[in-house]
């Protein structure tokens, strides 16, 4: 694994805090190495690194598969999750003061995995996604308990048109008393992208108010597509 931990500080946080409230997600070009793409990729195969495989059509959530990691994560993942967390927090907290909601982030992502502990929620929920031709997700959330963080991320581990075509990452927003919009995004091999989990503020006339946002993968044309995502709380146990 390669470190990454100079390239997250290189990372333009102002912009990406500008993208996710403007937007409710954001693109990080070329943060994960061909190496490490790779690597994520090849480990698929290894049985003892996850804790739960699931066939996607089988639950009628799309058709494809994806697998838990078990703990301890990939050091990447890992890496990825301590380093990543802290600057969204601040991110997730205007968000919650902006909608008048009683939630408070911790600023570190140790506190965070620690009120997911205390809540019963101690699965790991970051997870390797597998996609062959005609292979979809549905619009779906991902929040596995109480607790919860309004934000996640996924790591584009093919180079779409090249590895893979169709399968461009879907997000919709839900907005009130009107029809629902659809945003279209096909990150390169190495990028990850961030967006929220469940729901963003979007400033009306009136103040601030609640847009829900789903997200999933439209149908695979040809190729194989692989992503990770990284999900920053814990599953229910």
């Amino acid at each position: 694994m390669t470190d990454i931990a100079k390239s997250i500080e290189k990372i333009d946080w102002q912009t990406v805090t500008e993208n996710m409230n403007d937007n409710g997600y954001a693109i990080i070009p070329n943060l994960i190495s061909d190496e490490d793409c790779s690597e994520l990729i090849s480990n698929y195969s290894n049985s003892e690194a996850y804790r739960k495989t699931v066939v996607m059509e089988r639950y009628r959530y799309g058709l494809g598969e994806y697998r838990y990691f078990a703990y301890p994560l990939p050091p990447l993942i890992q890496q990825l999750r301590e380093q990543i967390y802290p600057r969204l927090a601040p991110i997730a907290n205007n968000w919650m003061k902006v909608l008048n909601i009683q939630t408070t982030f911790a600023a570190t992502f140790e506190e965070l995995q620690q009120l997911c502990h205390a809540n019963n929620q101690t699965k790991p929920t970051a997870l390797i996604l597998k996609y062959g031709p005609g292979g979809f997700n549905t619009l779906h959330q991902d929040l596995y308990g109480d607790v919860y963080f309004p934000m996640q991320m996924v790591l584009f581990l093919t180079e779409p048109d090249k590895d893979y075509t169709g399968g461009e990452f879907v997000l919709t927003e839900q907005i009130p008393r009107a029809q629902s919009k659809a945003i279209v995004l096909k990150p390169r091999k190495g990028d990850v992208l961030i967006f929220t989990t469940n729901f963003r503020p979007v400033k009306g006339a009136k103040g601030y108010y609640r847009v829900n946002m789903k997200h999933g993968v439209s149908q695979l044309h040809s190729g194989a597509r692989y992503t990770a995502g990284v999900i920053f709380h814990d599953a229910l146990s």
